[in-house]
């Protein structure tokens, strides 16, 4: 059943980026589907991209295990921040601004927005060197569910996720990924209540369940009782920064902001923000949900031996054959779209951002489509090396940089990204401090946490609360150096703010014109 099941959704997968190439003729259509993808496709494209294997078995269990059912404020949390407010308020002036300024990239938007090489540049090497190891991190959480499933080892996931995966992202480009994206969306929505219920059931039930998480107790973490079935947890503060982290990043991560450069009507984007916040309210919230019941299997569980990625693994060993099979490709689903998302930004990004001008002069369409398509083989096969390099030894680092990759990227790039798209008076000065002060915390937090020499402050060894920071500190220093700097040139911001007043029936910043 279980490799039924697989061959058939693997045939799926290819059988869509063949029929998809008719889509993937130019860098337009390679990378934004032309900019006409609409609602469901878009929503699913952005849920999936958001929640990886990382989330469903690594952050479930961590934070489940640490903070009882109280995790599940960061589900709430990822849909009402990480995918509501950022539907309404990035979603339309995203849309707007990117089509008029003629840009596919994160990094090409700054170097158009603020007539800056400079920031192109940067944008892009920030891009390049913290989004390999948030690839090679999305192989982590197969591992154990592979072994748990099939008895197989992990090494073969691995090759076989990442050939599947560069077979139709490089057949049908961006089309192939937001409709593969669907129906690995379809399949996670399905799991993670199959999966949740199956559970809940095995432990007597819901309430029962809940009941018996708030007799469990743990000195090491609170002497409260039922501090595990409470309203915020034994650690509210903590907490907060995963809510934080996990919600507000998808802001500024260029993977999730790229989804709304494809919008292709104003009714895409009411419909879209509807779709993408229950996706996420199910998905997200679901798995950390899930994972708050983690310590109802601590019998089972060693965390000091078999880290924090056993939790779910364990909660889920005994389940019926149907539902392991289920399991194991709603958590290939998770990786797949997540990671097809990753290497068509990192691979387009290199390619327009600083391949194209700075290092081959006059590229022409098809050779741009060439290099992207061979550069994402390349991420794909350095992001599978990683994987497999940490697989086979002690290395743990690559799974540590997610965290430092969520929080480097979006503490970089979320607060110069937001007020560029409001505010005339935004400096291309802020946007380099910005860019400055989220890449450096994340790099100082990073080498201080693998040589044990800690700079910072305690509260932010946790590249999760060191993200966390990175991004609300963006969000105070690009208004206060924007205020203090040379203030932009008044055509060049008149110029690119214009295109929200063409007039549709109403001004362009209001509504799309379709």
């Amino acid at each position: 059943m279980k490799l039924i099941l697989l061959i058939a959704y693997f045939a799926v997968l290819i059988g869509i980026g063949l029929y998809c190439r008719k889509h993937a003729t130019d860098v337009n259509g390679f990378v934004l589907g032309g900019r006409s993808v609409g609602p469901w496709l878009t929503a699913f494209a952005f849920g999936t991209s958001y929640f990886s294997a990382v989330v469903f078995v690594g952050y479930a269990g961590q934070f489940g295990w640490k903070y009882g059912i109280a995790a599940t404020w960061a589900g709430i949390g990822n849909a009402l921040i990480g995918s509501l407010l950022a539907w309404v308020i990035l979603g339309r002036r995203t849309r707007i601004m990117t089509q008029h300024l003629d840009s596919a990239t994160m990094p090409q938007f700054f170097g158009q927005r603020f007539e800056s090489k400079g920031l192109k540049i940067v944008a892009s090497l920030i891009i390049f060197i913290f989004m390999i190891p948030y690839t090679a991190s999305l192989y982590n959480g197969l591992s154990r569910l592979f072994g748990m499933a099939f008895n197989i080892d992990y090494s073969v996931c691995i090759i076989l996720m990442a050939a599947l995966t560069a077979i139709y992202v490089i057949a049908g480009g961006y089309m192939a990924t937001a409709i593969n994206d669907f129906i690995q969306g379809l399949i996670m929505l399905i799991g993670i209540v199959a999966i949740i219920g199956a559970v809940l059931k095995s432990q007597g039930g819901f309430l029962a369940a809940l009941d018996g998480l708030g007799q469990v107790t743990d000195e090491t973490v609170s002497s409260t009782p039922g501090i595990f079935n409470s309203f915020f947890g034994p650690d509210p503060l903590n907490l907060l920064f995963v809510v934080i982290l996990t919600s507000l990043g998808t802001w500024g991560l260029p993977q999730m902001v790229q989804k709304f450069y494809a919008i292709d009507s104003e009714d895409s984007i009411k419909k879209g923000t509807i779709i993408s916040t229950i996706f996420a309210f199910v998905v997200a919230g679901g798995c950390y949900f899930l994972g708050g019941f983690g310590r109802l299997f601590s019998d089972q569980i060693n965390i000091e031996a078999n880290g924090f990625d056993s939790v779910i693994p364990t909660m889920l060993q005994n389940l019926s054959p149907g539902l392991i099979a289920l399991t194991v490709i709603l958590v290939l689903s998770a990786s797949m779209s997540t990671l097809s998302s990753l290497v068509i930004t990192s691979s387009s990004t290199l390619t327009i951002d600083l391949i194209k001008e700075n290092v081959i002069k006059d590229m022409s369409e098809k050779k741009q489509l060439l290099y992207i398509r061979v550069l994402i083989v390349v991420f794909i096969a350095i992001s599978a090396i990683l994987a497999l390099i940490q697989y086979k030894s002690s290395v743990t680092f690559i799974a540590q940089l997610m965290g430092i990759s969520w929080g480097a990227m979006a503490g970089s790039f979320l607060a110069p990204f937001l007020y560029s798209l409001y505010w005339k008076g935004t400096t291309r000065a802020a946007c380099w401090v910005s860019f400055a002060f989220g890449s450096i915390l994340m790099l100082v937090d990073m080498f201080g946490n693998l040589t044990g020499h800690q700079i910072l402050p305690q509260l932010l060894w946790s590249p999760i609360n060191s993200g966390a920071i990175a991004m609300l500190a963006g969000l105070v220093i690009v208004p206060i150096v924007s205020l203090i700097t040379p203030k932009p040139e008044k055509e060049l911001v008149d110029e690119c703010f214009a295109c929200y007043e063409k007039m549709t029936s109403v001004p362009q910043k209001t509504a799309l014109g379709d």
